[in-house]
């Protein structure tokens, strides 16, 4: 099959399940399915749906729902688990490895002290998501990610996925201590890197020359075989589109080899989250 495969797309529905984030951005605050997904002239070879924030009890709710709505476009879940709960998210873990299309776990990091982060019942927690061989995906800040390496670093077994590059802070045009944080993690081997989310954090209008050098250098510490292309779609629609980013990407990526070029564009998120291509 050909096309990219977008590693990173949410659907929700606000009328089944609740999103309290939406209530600031009036213009999420709709349904959003497949359907409405437009990647202009870039084919799409299938998505990776990445947990939307609902409410914790209506976690397993969202992943039966995309089931039903998502496929065939996606063609794997990255669910939330509570692994801040240790030891006690194994039944959770247990019940989401059992869903057909669930192939990872995420629970924001955004935002959390560095206590957080560090606290051991995490650490226990996502440390088990290797036995059930469930992903973990980072979705963190560029503040945050020294406390990020020392989790990943608790957690050996475990394969991560970090969302959006980290998070850098594209607006202030700044590339360090971003640059050094994300070498440290890209030198762990079990952590791979989403080429994501960097247009909403610009304020107003985005450029390729803007996100051009975290895009390089992102390829350049992780190198193609960890990076996988993903649209944030449809948070990305606050700063444009999915053909505008991924034409951003594009202009980096055509400079690699074939071989490379593939595995960013779907063969590193099809390894990394097992789906068949």
């Amino acid at each position: 099959m050909g096309g990219i495969l977008d590693a990173h797309v949410h659907l929700w529905d606000p009328s089944e399940r609740s999103h309290g984030w939406l209530e600031e951005q009036p213009a999420l605050r709709r349904r959003f399915g497949t359907e409405d997904i437009d990647s202009g002239r870039h084919e799409l070879a299938g998505a990776i749906f990445v947990q939307a924030d609902c409410r914790d009890d209506e976690a397993m709710e969202e992943v039966r729902w995309v089931q039903d709505v998502g496929p065939p476009l996606v063609r794997g879940i990255v669910a939330y688990a509570p692994v801040h709960q240790g030891l006690a998210v194994e039944p959770s873990l247990r019940a989401l490895a059992a869903e057909p299309l669930v192939v990872g776990v995420r629970r924001l990091l955004q935002g959390r002290p560095a206590e957080t982060i560090a606290d051991p019942q995490l650490v226990t927690g996502v440390r088990l998501l290797a036995a059930s061989r469930l992903t973990f995906d980072l979705c963190a800040t560029h503040g945050q990610l020294p406390a990020v390496a020392k989790l990943v670093e608790e957690c050996p077994d475990t394969l991560f996925v970090l969302d959006h590059l980290g998070k850098p802070p594209v607006a202030a045009g700044a590339l360090d201590p971003w640059r050094r944080d994300i070498a440290r993690l890209a030198s762990y081997s079990n952590v791979s890197c989403k080429l994501s989310g960097l247009p909403t954090e610009v304020p107003g209008r985005w450029t390729p020359a803007q996100v051009r050098p975290y895009l390089e250098y992102a390829l350049d510490v992780f190198g193609p075989k960890r990076c996988m292309i993903g649209s944030d779609w449809p948070v990305l629609t606050l700063a444009g589109t999915i053909e505008e980013w991924f034409d951003a990407v594009l202009e980096v990526v055509d400079r690699l080899s074939t071989d490379d070029s593939d595995a960013v564009l779907s063969g590193t998120a099809a390894t990394v989250y097992g789906i068949e291509l």
